[in-house]
């Protein structure tokens, strides 16, 4: 039976790329989205039009009864999750530390920090000692940059993810799960536009050692790495996919 993955918030970008190249790659994809559902069903589409096995799955990530409901969903279809990538996350419009307000800084927290503990926690649940599993977090490098006078409140989410992708990797490292993390750099995404700049990694990229934005296949390269057997011997590790950033 194939390996069973969840990605989250596989609709675009990232994730999407994660769920095709590991449909390639022989895994059973659970697409979870929280609003698009017409580009879920399209990633879902394409991989089984290419003979793989996929399912989009609405769940907003931040809400406990809806991450509840997701692992429902996944243990009614396959009854069981060996992998999972904490794709899911959100920034908002561009501003210094005197536009962050309580209510922004809650909604990055509990979709891009909370959310990943979540689904985490579920994960771990389903995976065995016996079985084991792999889970990757996606943090970003603006963990290291910290972001500043753009995205310092989803700069310290990625912070916070760092540390908690340490902290888990270590607390179930004698399960047989590991737990890793990306940070990618600057990528072509539609994620851009939602900070209200959607060429931002053009005017960045002559700041980047490689001088060029990278790809959301060449993150889901890495992903997939350390998703696999390859990685064994591989956790409490962030693989920075920046370009030399």
């Amino acid at each position: 039976m194939s390996r069973i993955l969840l990605v989250t918030g596989a609709s675009r970008g990232i994730g999407a790329a994660t769920a095709r190249l590991a449909a390639q790659r022989g895994y059973a994809v659970c697409i979870n989205y929280r609003q698009d559902a017409a580009a879920a069903e399209a990633v879902a589409a394409g991989i089984i039009d290419a003979g793989g096995d996929a399912v989009a799955i609405r769940a907003d990530v931040s809400e406990e009864a809806d991450v509840l409901r997701l692992y429902d969903a996944i243990d009614a279809r396959y009854g069981r999750l060996d992998a999972l990538v904490n794709n899911a996350g959100i920034l908002e419009r561009q501003t210094g530390i005197e536009g962050i307000d309580a209510d922004r800084a809650l909604r990055i927290m509990k979709t891009n920090v909370i959310g990943p503990m979540l689904c985490a926690r579920e994960a771990v649940k389903r995976m065995s000692r016996r079985q084991g599993g792999a889970i990757v977090n996606v943090s970003s490098a603006a963990a290291r940059t910290g972001s500043p006078g753009e995205y310092v409140d989803y700069a310290a989410s990625k912070g916070a993810i760092d540390t908690f992708t340490r902290g888990l990797a270590l607390e179930v490292a004698t399960q047989g799960i590991r737990v890793n993390a990306v940070r990618p750099g600057f990528i072509h995404t539609d994620m851009h536009a939602d900070g209200g700049e959607p060429g931002r990694v053009a005017r960045m990229a002559p700041s980047i050692p490689m001088r060029r934005g990278g790809e959301p296949e060449e993150v889901a390269e890495a992903i997939l790495w350390l998703l696999s057997d390859a990685a064994s011997f591989t956790t409490g590790s962030c693989l920075d996919v920046a370009g030399g950033r």
